[in-house]
Protein backbone atom coordinates (compact mmCIF):
# COMPACT_ATOMS: atom_id res chain seq x y z
CA UNK A 1 0.00 0.00 0.00
CA UNK A 2 1.54 3.50 -0.68
CA UNK A 3 0.36 6.96 -0.01
CA UNK A 4 -1.90 7.21 -2.18
CA UNK A 5 -4.34 4.19 -1.16
CA UNK A 6 -3.99 4.85 2.45
CA UNK A 7 -5.34 8.74 1.78
CA UNK A 8 -7.99 7.34 -0.61
CA UNK A 9 -9.01 5.09 2.38
CA UNK A 10 -8.71 7.86 5.32
CA UNK A 11 -11.11 10.25 2.94
CA UNK A 12 -13.61 7.42 2.70
CA UNK A 13 -14.65 8.44 6.41
CA UNK A 14 -17.25 11.01 7.21
CA UNK A 15 -15.79 14.35 8.13
CA UNK A 16 -12.19 13.11 7.70
CA UNK A 17 -9.82 15.57 5.66
CA UNK A 18 -6.40 15.59 4.55
CA UNK A 19 -3.97 18.20 6.53
CA UNK A 20 -0.55 19.14 6.02
CA UNK A 21 0.69 21.03 8.90
CA UNK A 22 4.40 19.70 8.81
CA UNK A 23 5.18 21.03 4.95
CA UNK A 24 4.48 18.14 2.31
CA UNK A 25 6.82 15.60 4.35
CA UNK A 26 4.16 14.18 6.59
CA UNK A 27 0.10 13.85 5.82
CA UNK A 28 -2.34 14.16 8.90
CA UNK A 29 -5.86 12.74 8.41
CA UNK A 30 -8.05 14.38 10.80
CA UNK A 31 -11.62 14.87 11.95
CA UNK A 32 -13.98 17.60 10.76
CA UNK A 33 -14.75 20.16 13.57
CA UNK A 34 -12.38 18.56 16.34
CA UNK A 35 -9.55 18.86 14.08
CA UNK A 36 -8.25 15.71 15.87
CA UNK A 37 -5.65 13.28 14.02
CA UNK A 38 -6.28 9.35 13.66
CA UNK A 39 -3.23 8.74 11.01
CA UNK A 40 -0.15 10.28 10.12
CA UNK A 41 1.49 9.13 7.11
CA UNK A 42 4.87 9.61 5.87
CA UNK A 43 8.22 8.22 4.27
CA UNK A 44 10.40 6.72 6.88
CA UNK A 45 13.76 4.31 6.40
CA UNK A 46 12.45 3.43 2.74
CA UNK A 47 9.02 2.41 3.69
CA UNK A 48 5.76 4.14 3.60
CA UNK A 49 4.50 4.76 7.43
CA UNK A 50 0.98 5.63 9.23
CA UNK A 51 1.19 6.18 13.01
CA UNK A 52 -2.80 5.04 13.95
CA UNK A 53 -4.18 5.46 17.72
CA UNK A 54 -4.70 1.61 18.94
CA UNK A 55 -6.12 0.83 22.81
CA UNK A 56 -2.94 -0.11 24.48
CA UNK A 57 -3.98 -4.03 24.82
CA UNK A 58 -4.41 -4.28 21.05
CA UNK A 59 -1.47 -2.28 20.55
CA UNK A 60 0.85 -4.38 22.78
CA UNK A 61 -0.73 -7.84 20.72
CA UNK A 62 -0.07 -6.23 17.45
CA UNK A 63 3.00 -5.45 18.01
CA UNK A 64 4.14 -9.09 19.13
CA UNK A 65 1.92 -10.72 16.37
CA UNK A 66 2.95 -8.57 13.32
CA UNK A 67 6.58 -7.33 12.95
CA UNK A 68 5.44 -4.48 10.27
CA UNK A 69 3.38 -2.81 13.69
CA UNK A 70 5.68 -0.98 15.54
CA UNK A 71 5.54 1.57 18.60
CA UNK A 72 5.23 4.48 17.08
CA UNK A 73 7.71 6.55 15.75
CA UNK A 74 7.73 10.13 17.36
CA UNK A 75 4.47 9.13 19.44
CA UNK A 76 2.68 8.04 22.51
CA UNK A 77 3.91 4.20 22.41
CA UNK A 78 1.71 3.13 24.55
CA UNK A 79 -1.45 4.51 22.73
CA UNK A 80 -0.05 5.16 18.71
CA UNK A 81 1.49 2.24 16.26
CA UNK A 82 3.53 2.66 13.50
CA UNK A 83 2.21 0.42 10.80
CA UNK A 84 4.57 -0.30 7.92
CA UNK A 85 2.16 0.25 4.81
CA UNK A 86 4.35 -1.71 2.21
CA UNK A 87 5.08 -4.06 4.25
CA UNK A 88 3.38 -7.60 4.76
CA UNK A 89 -0.11 -6.82 6.22
CA UNK A 90 -2.83 -7.35 4.49
CA UNK A 91 -4.58 -4.08 2.88
CA UNK A 92 -7.87 -5.49 4.73
CA UNK A 93 -5.86 -5.74 8.36
CA UNK A 94 -4.48 -2.10 7.36
CA UNK A 95 -7.98 -0.67 6.60
CA UNK A 96 -9.54 -2.43 9.90
CA UNK A 97 -6.55 -0.51 11.92
CA UNK A 98 -7.42 2.99 10.65
CA UNK A 99 -11.44 2.13 11.19
CA UNK A 100 -9.99 1.64 14.94
CA UNK A 101 -7.83 4.54 14.76
CA UNK A 102 -10.77 6.69 13.54
CA UNK A 103 -13.08 5.69 15.90
CA UNK A 104 -10.68 6.45 18.66
CA UNK A 105 -10.21 9.79 17.80
CA UNK A 106 -13.71 10.74 16.73
CA UNK A 107 -15.04 13.21 18.60
CA UNK A 108 -17.62 12.36 21.52
CA UNK A 109 -21.35 13.33 21.45
CA UNK A 110 -22.60 15.27 24.38
CA UNK A 111 -24.52 13.14 26.91
CA UNK A 112 -27.65 15.29 26.34
CA UNK A 113 -28.00 15.01 23.08
CA UNK A 114 -27.42 11.32 23.04
CA UNK A 115 -29.99 11.30 25.11
CA UNK A 116 -32.44 13.71 22.72
CA UNK A 117 -31.74 11.36 19.64
CA UNK A 118 -32.64 8.39 21.92
CA UNK A 119 -35.65 9.84 22.47
CA UNK A 120 -36.66 10.05 18.58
Amino acid sequence: MDKEQIIAHCLTYMGAYEDYPFSDTWTVMRHTGSKKSFAFIYHREGHWCANLKCEPLRAAMLRDLHEDVKPAYHMNKEHWNTVILDGGLDEEDIFDLVRHSFDLTKPKIPKKKREQEADF
